[in-house]
C-alpha cells in the first residue's frame, strides 16, 4: 500500500498535469461556447505551467529540500560500511550489459573514493529491479565499483529495495547479520533528510554525507525566463516533497 501509495502521488503531484489539464479543459469549454470559464481555466493551466518553469521557483524548491542536510561523517574515516542508496542507473538508458549513469552518479563516486581511501571497509549497494530484462541496481553499482579496483568482497549487494524504506529494512539486516558497528550513508543532499528518518526508524543512526548538490544557493542562477528545463526540475523538487508527505504519513 505504501509503495502503491507513493508512486500515484508520484504521478499527480506533477506541474505538468496541473498546467496542461485546466488548459485542456479551458479549450473544451471554448469550444462549447462557455467563453469566460474556458478563458479561465486556460489562464491558470498556463500561469501555472509558467509559474513552475521560472528559475526562481525550481531554485528555491531545490534549496528547500537541500537546506536541512548535515554532513557528520568523521574525516578520518574508519567506518565498517558505508551505505550507497540506489537511484543512480537510468532504466532506460542501460543494457543488460551497461549501465547508463542519472544524474544522482556522484552518489557513486564518493563511494568509490571512500572505499579506495580506506574511510570505509565494506559498502553495502542498495537497489531493487529497474525494469524486466535488466540486472538490479544493486548489481551494476557493485559491477561498476569491481571494475574501479574495489574488491568484490568488500561489495555487499542489496538487490530487493524498491524505495527508500526499503532500502533501509534491508540494509538493517545486512548491517546486523554482519556485526557492522558503524555506519555512514551516502546519498543525494536533497534525498537525505528522508533517508535519515526511514534508517532512524528500523533503528539505525548513520553518520551522513550528502553530495550531489543541486541548488546551494539560488541567487547563483542568472536566468530569469521559464524554460522546461526548470519544469523538469521543479516536478523532481516535487516529487521528493510528496515524498516526505507519504513517509510522514505512515509512521
Amino acid at each position: 500500500m505504501f509503495f502503491f501509495l507513493s508512486k500515484t502521488l508520484d504521478l499527480l503531484l506533477d506541474p505538468w498535469w496541473w498546467g496542461v489539464g485546466p488548459a485542456l479543459a479551458g479549450v473544451v469549454l471554448l469550444a462549447v461556447g462557455r467563453r469566460r470559464a474556458g478563458l479561465a481555466l486556460a489562464a491558470v493551466g498556463l500561469g501555472t505551467l509558467t509559474l513552475f518553469s521560472a528559475p526562481a521557483v525550481s531554485n528555491r524548491l531545490w534549496a528547500s529540500l537541500e537546506g536541512d542536510a548535515r554532513d557528520t561523517s568523521r574525516r578520518d574515516g574508519g567506518y565498517d560500511v558505508v551505505v550507497l542508496l540506489g537511484g543512480v542507473v537510468a532504466s532506460f538508458g542501460a543494457t543488460a550489459e551497461e549501465a547508463a549513469w542519472g544524474d544522482n552518479v556522484e552518489r557513486l563516486t564518493v563511494t568509490f573514493e571512500l572505499l579506495r581511501t580506506g574511510r570505509a571497509r565494506y559498502v553495502i549497494v542498495s537497489g531493487g529491479t529497474l525494469r524486466e530484462g535488466l540486472p538490479t541496481e544493486a548489481a551494476y553499482l557493485a559491477r561498476q565499483l569491481e571494475a574501479w579496483g574495489i574488491e568484490p568482497e568488500r561489495v555487499i549487494q542489496e538487490p530487493s529495495a524498491r524505495n527508500t524504506l526499503e532500502n533501509a529494512k534491508s540494509s538493517k539486516a545486512l548491517i546486523d547479520a554482519r556485526g557492522f558497528r558503524s555506519t555512514l550513508l551516502v546519498t543525494s543532499a536533497f534525498h537525505l533528510p528522508r533517508a535519515v528518518d526511514c534508517f532512524r526508524d528500523v533503528g539505525l543512526e548513520p553518520d551522513t554525507l550528502p553530495v550531489d548538490y543541486r541548488m546551494r544557493d539560488p541567487a547563483f542562477d542568472s536566468h530569469w525566463l521559464p524554460r522546461a528545463a526548470y519544469l523538469e526540475q521543479s516536478a523532481a523538487a516535487l516529487r521528493e516533497l510528496a515524498g516526505r508527505f507519504v513517509y510522514r504519513l505512515r509512521r
